[in-house]
């Protein structure tokens, strides 16, 4: 006899069931998830170019998360997939739109696939040897992040950017990258009611970030 989907959790024996998942872009959660963790303004120091701005918004931070993620795990190793939803509240600091601090995985040719569910942004995208894009990302578009990119979400908007993402479960992430790069190869800024790229000019290359 077969049983229906399951919410989550994993099985001690036999056949790993399905598992349903409910998208709750409005208020920011995965219904079924399995896993959770917020950042908040006190855990972005250095992210911002602007450190006088960063100190400014931090002197006046309610302590609420700039951004969370909910997933879900059923699998582990290769064959399973993590799925899950990041939402980012809209903000800026200093000229930068508020961003998320985003990685390449640790296994780097494991690559990720990102739905935009609600609110506008783009995501930044950075080869580890050599191209850079800046990719528009809002509801009903989707963008694919080949292996060996590094990438990160940025709300140019003015609500919450709320993306459903799925990459392999084995996949971990290194988040001190950018950070051993001086930042991504490009900046997100706000231009009069819109925004524009401009070059990062304190990014020094992934592949001294790589051997660090």
């Amino acid at each position: 006899m077969s049983t229906g989907p399951t919410s989550a959790g994993v099985p001690t024996a036999g056949p790993v069931p399905p598992v349903l998942l409910a998208l709750r872009p409005e208020i920011g959660e995965l219904g079924g998830s399995n896993a959770r963790y917020e950042k908040f303004l006190t855990d972005l120091e250095g992210l911002y170019r602007d450190a006088d701005a960063y100190r400014e918004q931090l002197a006046g931070d309610d302590g609420r998360p700039v951004y969370w993620v909910e997933s879900s795990q059923t699998e582990d190793g290769p064959g399973g997939l993590i799925t899950g939803i990041s939402v980012l509240e809209p903000g800026v600091v200093g000229t930068e739109y508020a961003m998320t601090r985003g990685h390449l995985h640790a296994i780097s040719d494991r690559s990720e696939l990102y739905v935009g569910l609600s609110g506008h942004g783009v995501m930044i995208l950075d080869a580890v040897e050599g191209d850079s894009r800046v990719v528009e990302i809002g509801p009903g578009q989707a963008v694919y992040v080949p292996g060996h990119w590094v990438h990160r979400s940025v709300n140019t908007g003015t609500e919450r950017l709320s993306t459903l993402f799925c990459y392999a479960g084995d996949a971990g992430q290194d988040y001190g990258i950018i950070e051993r790069a001086g930042g991504m190869k490009s900046l997100v800024v706000v231009d009069g009611d819109g925004w524009s790229v401009q070059p990062n000019p304190d990014h020094r290359g992934y592949e001294l970030a790589e051997r660090a």
